[in-house]
């Protein structure tokens, strides 16, 4: 399937005009702007076009417009103005403000501009956020009270992850009202496109933009400084930009931007504001059927139509991307300079919603160039999503689950929660349960219609038995029976054998497996001494060090994991064709398979074994310790660890897939993913 992209508020792709527009001027507009021949004219000609089109449909009116590399130059730009300004003035013995305001929801570039450039000015102003409410945006009874101490205000026009839109008007009334010579910097990033803009008629003293968010190539922006509002250049040297920031012209990126600020003029180009609604509408309805208990997480009559974020109960944003992913919807969990971190969002954290919301939101953005065919098929992918989760039991469905049986592993902070499934006599066992995973365990449970035999810990429990208590609870059990295993407990046709070993307990299934706290050569002694484990019994640990699991023999020898061994999806048709009795083995999760429309690996052998049950392959694979595995995933995270884990266990031949199923789907060779 076609890629459907609805990640517009980190960046889109370049409107066919523009690409043309910035061809046209590499190839035959490529004089400089600041030479005095004709090739050079007819190079500022256009350049003062786009500029005298961007003047007009930003009403600039008397203000300046200079083009630049983008908003993050556009708000150093601004800040230093405005700082250096300010310190002209309290060393000519005038008074200013002690605070420079930013709104807590405003993008990081914002307030580390003001930090960076009050400490290397020497101001020493307090920068201090202006709180929000529980809609995002400004609480302007908090700004009523700081705005007389207020040196500089930073807000934006509409916040680029929930996509709120500030009340400039109330600002800019408040400002007036209490006679504020504070200087003001608004973001309109979001706003290009999105909002009617009129800066000239207003307050605002500095507007920085970018035009990667609308339909232009990477590095190029624009700053409008007001008319009167103080200036001090980022950039100097050969005076262009009539001085204001020097530098030769992105004359190609310039001529792109004025081919989509053009295509905003002629009003057919792209979608009215009422289809963008209507869009948006579509997508909540198909949400809301995919994810029941869904919360969003912004005021619809508040926000851009272009923008939603949301976030599902019970999981997290990790695996809502990576289920999206699959199906090849993009979307982010929060801002592209910042997602990487895997924080909570402080945009949602600002406007205090409930931790597990600011934990695992999803933001989805399109842009005004989308069409009704795009939503279309976008609504039915998320509504396979919702579908995949069902079937693999993390949403409630009255449709039979896809059957999950063996060991099962789940992980937390470092903690390892086990789940013995035996569908044959439809009971399970859970060990060493974690607080944190008992929904997910609960969920399971339930949509499986397993009878829980019994919930043991190897070790006393951190947590005093809470989670254990928790489970219970959740399922509706009473306590009685269900706390550990006396000696032996059937499973089906498997035993799960309770062994002591001091303080702890060894919970073994056979003599496949061990679930075990500490993996030491002194715990595993007595054991091996009294012939209940093997060489390569299968070790799962209580304690997740990322390793997955390990075997007796492993931790014996104390060994390491081989070199690592990688393909490149360029490579990996070649080595397949010298190695045809090598094994696919896409360790996604079950719901990330199936929301996929499959893979295409032509004459291959391909293998769903999700890494939360590799614990449960590892043996049979060493029993073929040569034959070649090949882990994908979607980045190559976790291909990385299965391959590391069976490297360690001794398969000599397990790779990994580089760059995973993004990086094949970028060769777009005939044995890329086609999900």
């Amino acid at each position: 399937m076609k890629e459907i992209y609805l990640d517009s508020n980190a960046t889109t792709c370049v409107l066919p005009a523009a690409v043309a527009a910035a061809k046209q001027a590499m190839e035959q507009g490529y004089g400089n702007p600041s030479s005095t021949h004709a090739t050079g004219l007819q190079a500022k000609a256009m350049m003062d076009g786009v500029r005298r089109r961007a003047s007009g449909l930003l009403g600039v009116g008397d203000g300046r417009l200079m083009f630049n590399s983008g908003a993050t130059e556009g708000i150093q730009t601004a800040v230093l103005s405005a700082l250096c300004a300010l310190r002209e003035r309290r060393d000519a013995g005038k008074r200013i403000g002690s605070l420079l305001l930013y709104g807590a929801t405003e993008h990081k570039a914002v307030p580390e501009s003001l930090a960076h450039w009050n400490r290397l000015l020497g101001l020493n102003l307090e920068v201090r956020k202006l709180p929000v409410d529980a809609q995002g945006r400004h609480d302007l009874q908090a700004l009523d009270a700081l705005i007389g101490d207020a040196a500089m205000l930073c807000t934006m026009a509409a916040n680029n992850e929930t996509g709120v839109v500030s009340d400039l008007s109330a600002i800019a009334q408040l400002l007036q009202e209490r006679g504020a010579d504070a200087y003001w910097m608004v973001d309109c990033v979001q706003a290009l496109g999105k909002l009617k803009l009129n800066l000239a008629a207003t307050r605002i003293d500095y507007a920085p933009f970018s035009g990667h968010k609308l339909y232009v190539p990477k590095g190029i922006g624009m700053l409008y400084v007001r008319a009167g509002a103080p200036f001090t250049p980022l950039m100097m040297g050969g005076g262009q930009e009539a001085g204001l920031r020097s530098g030769t012209e992105n004359m190609a990126g310039i001529a792109a931007l004025g081919a989509v600020l053009a295509a905003l003029d002629d009003g057919k180009t792209f979608r009215s504001h009422a289809d963008l609604a209507a869009f948006r509408e579509q997508l909540v309805a198909s949400l809301e059927r995919a994810f029941p208990g869904i919360v969003f997480n912004m005021p619809f009559d508040l926000s851009l139509s272009t923008t939603l974020n949301f976030s599902v109960p019970g999981l997290s944003s990790k695996e809502l991307l990576d289920l999206f992913d699959a199906a090849r919807v993009r979307v982010s969990s929060g801002s592209a300079c910042s997602a990487a971190k895997a924080l909570p969002s402080y945009v949602l954290e600002a406007m205090h919603v409930p931790q597990w919301r600011a934990s695992s939101a999803i933001r989805l953005s399109f842009g005004p160039l989308i069409d009704a065919a795009t939503i279309t098929a976008a609504c039915a992918r998320i509504e396979r999503c919702g579908e995949a989760l069902r079937s693999s039991c993390l949403l409630p469905s009255a449709l039979a689950p896809s059957p999950q049986d063996g060991v099962i592993q789940l992980s937390v902070d470092g903690q390892c929660t086990w789940l013995l499934s035996d569908l044959a006599s439809a009971s399970c066992v859970v060990i060493d349960p974690v607080a944190a995973l008992v929904p997910r365990l609960a969920a399971f449970i339930r949509c499986q219609h397993l009878a829980l035999r019994a919930i043991v810990h190897t070790a006393a429990p951190a947590d005093h038995g809470v989670a254990r208590l928790a489970l219970l609870q959740e399922l509706e059990i009473e306590q009685v029976g269900h706390v550990d295993i006396d000696g032996e407990l059937a499973l089906g046709q498997q035993r799960l054998r309770r062994v002591e070993c001091g303080e702890t307990h060894v919970y073994l299934l056979g003599q496949r497996f061990a679930f075990i706290g500490a993996l030491t050569p002194g715990a595993l002694a007595p054991l091996l001494d009294a012939a209940l484990l093997t060489q390569d019994t299968v070790l799962c640990a209580s304690g997740d060090d990322g390793s997955i699991c390990a075997t007796v023999r492993t931790v014996q020898d104390g060994s390491v994991p081989a070199a690592e061994l990688q393909l490149d999806a360029a490579a990996l048709p070649a080595f397949l064709r010298q190695h045809p009795g090598a094994i696919l083995v896409d360790v996604r999760e079950a719901y990330e398979h199936a929301a996929c429309a499959g893979t295409v690996f032509e004459g291959c052998e391909v293998r769903s074994v999700p890494l939360s049950r590799l614990a449960g392959q590892v043996a049979a694979w060493l029993q073929q310790p040569q034959r070649p595995l090949v882990f994908f995933c979607r980045s190559g995270n976790r291909s990385a660890r299965a391959s590391a884990c069976l490297r360690r266990l001794g398969h000599g031949a397990a790779w990994q897939l580089n760059g995973g199923m993004a990086m094949a789907e970028a060769t777009r060779h005939p044995l890329a993913i086609a999900a």
